[in-house]
Protein backbone atom coordinates (compact mmCIF):
# COMPACT_ATOMS: atom_id res chain seq x y z
CA UNK A 1 0.00 0.00 0.00
CA UNK A 2 2.80 2.14 0.83
CA UNK A 3 4.53 1.92 -3.02
CA UNK A 4 0.78 2.56 -4.17
CA UNK A 5 0.91 6.19 -2.62
CA UNK A 6 4.01 6.95 -3.11
CA UNK A 7 3.97 5.74 -7.03
CA UNK A 8 0.62 8.47 -7.03
CA UNK A 9 2.51 11.13 -5.63
CA UNK A 10 5.40 10.30 -7.74
CA UNK A 11 3.18 10.27 -11.06
CA UNK A 12 1.26 13.44 -9.79
CA UNK A 13 5.03 15.26 -9.09
CA UNK A 14 6.25 13.81 -12.44
CA UNK A 15 3.17 15.57 -14.68
CA UNK A 16 3.43 18.76 -12.66
CA UNK A 17 5.68 21.43 -14.62
CA UNK A 18 8.77 21.91 -12.78
CA UNK A 19 8.84 25.53 -11.70
CA UNK A 20 10.80 27.09 -9.24
CA UNK A 21 9.31 29.40 -7.07
CA UNK A 22 10.70 32.70 -6.22
CA UNK A 23 10.20 36.13 -4.56
CA UNK A 24 7.92 38.62 -5.49
CA UNK A 25 10.44 41.50 -5.87
CA UNK A 26 11.93 39.36 -8.64
CA UNK A 27 9.03 40.97 -10.77
CA UNK A 28 9.48 44.39 -9.77
CA UNK A 29 10.70 47.02 -12.52
CA UNK A 30 14.03 48.68 -12.79
CA UNK A 31 13.16 51.27 -9.30
CA UNK A 32 11.68 48.56 -7.33
CA UNK A 33 8.33 48.59 -8.04
CA UNK A 34 5.64 45.51 -9.39
CA UNK A 35 2.99 46.46 -11.63
CA UNK A 36 0.12 44.45 -9.65
CA UNK A 37 -2.39 45.48 -12.66
CA UNK A 38 -0.10 43.53 -15.04
CA UNK A 39 0.72 40.57 -12.35
CA UNK A 40 -0.34 37.48 -13.93
CA UNK A 41 -1.40 34.88 -12.37
CA UNK A 42 1.39 32.49 -13.28
CA UNK A 43 3.53 34.82 -11.47
CA UNK A 44 1.19 34.98 -8.37
CA UNK A 45 1.18 31.04 -8.68
CA UNK A 46 4.93 30.63 -9.02
CA UNK A 47 6.32 32.69 -5.79
CA UNK A 48 6.66 31.84 -2.03
CA UNK A 49 3.32 31.44 -0.25
CA UNK A 50 4.65 34.02 2.20
CA UNK A 51 4.86 36.46 -0.34
CA UNK A 52 1.38 35.17 -2.15
CA UNK A 53 -0.45 35.61 0.97
CA UNK A 54 1.16 39.14 1.49
CA UNK A 55 -0.29 40.29 -2.30
CA UNK A 56 -3.39 39.09 -1.84
CA UNK A 57 -3.76 41.18 1.62
CA UNK A 58 -2.27 44.24 -0.51
CA UNK A 59 -5.10 43.68 -2.88
CA UNK A 60 -7.55 43.32 -0.75
CA UNK A 61 -6.69 46.83 1.14
CA UNK A 62 -6.70 48.23 -2.57
CA UNK A 63 -9.84 47.27 -3.34
CA UNK A 64 -11.42 48.03 0.02
CA UNK A 65 -9.53 51.47 -0.15
CA UNK A 66 -10.94 51.96 -3.83
CA UNK A 67 -14.65 51.07 -2.15
CA UNK A 68 -13.79 53.48 0.62
CA UNK A 69 -14.22 50.53 3.07
CA UNK A 70 -12.52 50.59 6.24
CA UNK A 71 -13.29 47.27 7.72
CA UNK A 72 -11.82 44.09 7.89
CA UNK A 73 -13.49 40.56 8.24
CA UNK A 74 -10.36 37.96 8.94
CA UNK A 75 -12.08 35.09 8.27
CA UNK A 76 -13.52 36.23 4.91
CA UNK A 77 -10.65 37.52 3.41
CA UNK A 78 -8.31 34.52 4.09
CA UNK A 79 -10.84 32.51 2.43
CA UNK A 80 -10.91 34.68 -0.45
CA UNK A 81 -6.97 34.84 -0.69
CA UNK A 82 -6.82 31.25 -0.89
CA UNK A 83 -9.46 31.03 -3.54
CA UNK A 84 -7.87 33.91 -5.21
CA UNK A 85 -4.50 31.98 -5.34
CA UNK A 86 -6.06 27.97 -5.75
CA UNK A 87 -7.96 30.56 -9.29
CA UNK A 88 -4.34 31.75 -10.06
CA UNK A 89 -2.76 28.17 -10.09
CA UNK A 90 -5.75 26.62 -11.93
CA UNK A 91 -5.96 29.47 -14.95
CA UNK A 92 -2.02 31.14 -15.04
CA UNK A 93 -2.70 32.74 -18.26
CA UNK A 94 -5.02 35.34 -16.76
CA UNK A 95 -4.27 38.60 -14.65
CA UNK A 96 -4.13 38.57 -10.75
CA UNK A 97 -6.84 41.31 -10.85
CA UNK A 98 -8.90 39.26 -13.28
CA UNK A 99 -8.67 36.44 -11.15
CA UNK A 100 -10.24 38.49 -8.11
CA UNK A 101 -13.08 39.66 -10.28
CA UNK A 102 -14.05 36.25 -10.74
CA UNK A 103 -13.32 35.01 -6.99
CA UNK A 104 -15.01 37.90 -6.09
CA UNK A 105 -18.34 38.01 -8.08
CA UNK A 106 -18.48 33.89 -7.54
CA UNK A 107 -18.37 35.17 -4.14
CA UNK A 108 -21.25 37.35 -4.06
CA UNK A 109 -23.44 35.42 -6.12
CA UNK A 110 -22.88 32.40 -3.78
CA UNK A 111 -23.72 34.45 -0.77
CA UNK A 112 -26.76 37.12 -1.92
CA UNK A 113 -24.65 40.19 -2.51
CA UNK A 114 -26.07 42.81 -4.55
CA UNK A 115 -23.42 45.56 -5.34
CA UNK A 116 -24.37 49.39 -5.67
CA UNK A 117 -24.18 50.72 -8.66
Amino acid sequence: MKRLFASVALLIAAAAPALAQVELKTYANGDGYVDVQALTCAQLANTYQEDADYLAAWYSGWYNGLAKKHLLQVNRIKELQHNIIVYCKANQSKKVIQAIDAVFTQYRAENGIKMDK
